[in-house]
């Protein structure tokens, strides 16, 4: 939370806009995190939230059609910001602990 508003602080991940496998992880991350904020920019898509994104397996399999392991996430992100809290074979979270 910041000191100043006692809101959570905001979080997000910037992915490489490469491949059609980016556009599903996209809508999974958009599924489990309906606050989300989502911007397209040339190359690039911004994803941010308060509190905690989270990246679940389940959800991303789902919409791939196929099995995901969560290490492939390294090969479409470009930069975080916030803290991995957790990174296992089941999901993702990305929050600031304090």
């Amino acid at each position: 939370m910041t000191a100043a508003t006692g809101r959570p602080r905001t979080v997000g991940v910037d992915l490489q806009q490469s491949s059609e496998e980016t556009r599903y992880v996209v809508e999974a991350i958009q599924r489990d995190n309906p606050d989300a904020t989502v911007r397209h920019l040339p190359g690039l898509i911004k994803i941010q939230t308060s509190g905690a994104l989270v990246i679940r397996r389940e959800t991303v399999e789902e919409l791939l059609g196929r099995p995901w392991e969560t290490h492939e996430f390294q090969l479409a992100i470009v930069s975080y910001y916030g803290r991995v809290e957790e990174w296992d074979d089941d999901e993702i979270v990305i929050k600031w602990s304090h």
